[in-house]
């Protein structure tokens, strides 16, 4: 039997004013198939943080030719959102998650992209190629892995 996969695609400059309308297209694909309020705002969010590095990072300079991709797919159960970009790259291995104690206390602003992504999302995966195409594709379940071990779990015990 085949699965079922549902696409949407935004191709759009990379120009921060362009945010909103990313956040309002992530939200309301995330809004039809079914997640909460709490879940959209966490798609929202990593979708906001993704682009915004992209539009800070990944080009040298502003052109209406630097676009950003925004694909998101959906299958019974899981929604992958997938942001494209053609710009340098970077190397996810030689990111450090921060110390959050250590950020708090000295009041930094900032450079908690994608430590905020890895939070809010299931999975997140980088394919860089740079000056080609980079792409980071991060991964929300439609069912809460981690709610149904807890009540799998509990049954177990009951």
């Amino acid at each position: 039997m085949a699965s079922k996969t549902a696409e949407y695609q935004l191709k759009i400059p990379s120009r921060t004013d362009n945010l909103e309308l990313i956040r309002e297209f992530v939200s309301k694909v995330a809004q039809m198939v079914g997640f909460g309020k709490e879940d959209i705002e966490k798609i929202e969010l990593a979708c906001d943080e993704a682009c915004t590095n992209v539009i800070k990072h990944a080009y040298d300079t502003e052109s209406e030719k630097n676009q950003l991709d925004v694909l998101v797919k959906v299958d019974l159960d899981k929604f992958t959102l997938i942001v494209t970009d053609h710009g340098k790259g970077f190397d996810p291995k030689g990111l450090k998650m921060p110390d959050m104690k250590e950020y708090m206390a000295e009041l930094k602003v900032g450079g908690l992209g994608i430590y905020l992504i890895k939070t809010l999302m299931d999975e997140v995966d980088y394919n860089i190629n740079p000056g080609v195409k980079n792409q980071v594709k991060m991964v929300k379940y439609l069912l809460n892995q981690k709610n149904s071990q807890v009540v799998n779990s509990g049954n177990m015990h009951s």
